[in-house]
């Protein structure tokens, strides 16, 4: 999503390795790279992480450190961009043992003050047709508030395309920039995962 002529001047690409970051459409019109620039899918060999900011990279570095994602966000804060101070997400889904496991985070600014409050969801029975949502704010405002709560109970209906094209439909026209959904399973007995990307200005 987004909401300034910077935020909106993206678009996903998939690389090889299970990486998908974000691009800007036109390269001379970028304002501010730091914060809309990143990898937002990594993987390795056990695990899959996703995030909407640079603290991707953050997560994959403590997971090849033997940390976990309660390490890694205890290194990051939410974003710096006053006045919205936008929450970091970021969501780690590992398959060992052919048993799904998804850890969820929400890095957010405290209502008291400066201070970081640190939310962490772990999930270790997933429902077939049923996914967990965060989100960065949970409403429209000046400046925007955060996303509090439990996670979102999200309906997961169809293959990868059909997926993809309800969410994108769900999402406000005006702010919706890019999505991508990404599959994971098995086949013949080795875990493989594919992408569908939809890009609003590519």
């Amino acid at each position: 999503m987004g909401r300034s002529a910077n935020s909106r001047n993206r678009m996903f690409v998939k690389d090889n390795d299970g990486l998908v970051r974000t691009a800007p459409v036109d390269s001379n019109n970028v304002q501010d790279a730091k914060l809309i620039i990143y990898n937002a899918m990594r993987e390795t060999d056990d695990f899959y992480v996703v995030s909407n900011g640079d603290q991707t990279d953050t997560v994959i570095m403590c997971l090849d450190q033997n940390l976990d994602l309660y390490g890694a966000m205890g290194m990051r804060q939410y974003e710096p961009d006053k006045p919205n101070f936008t929450p970091r997400i970021t969501a780690v889904c590992s398959l060992i043992n052919s048993k799904p496991m998804v850890e969820m985070s929400i890095l957010r600014k405290s209502l008291f003050g400066d201070g970081c409050d640190r939310a962490l969801y772990t999930f270790d029975e997933l429902c077939p047709g049923i996914g967990y949502c965060l989100t960065t704010y949970s409403s429209d405002g000046d400046p925007l508030p955060s996303f509090r709560g439990e996670p979102l109970l999200m309906p997961l209906e169809g293959n990868l395309q059909e997926i993809a094209g309800l969410f994108w439909k769900a999402l406000d026209p005006e702010n919706r920039v890019a999505l991508v959904v990404k599959f994971i399973g098995m086949d013949n007995g080795s875990i493989k995962s594919r992408v569908h990307i939809i890009n609003k200005y590519a």
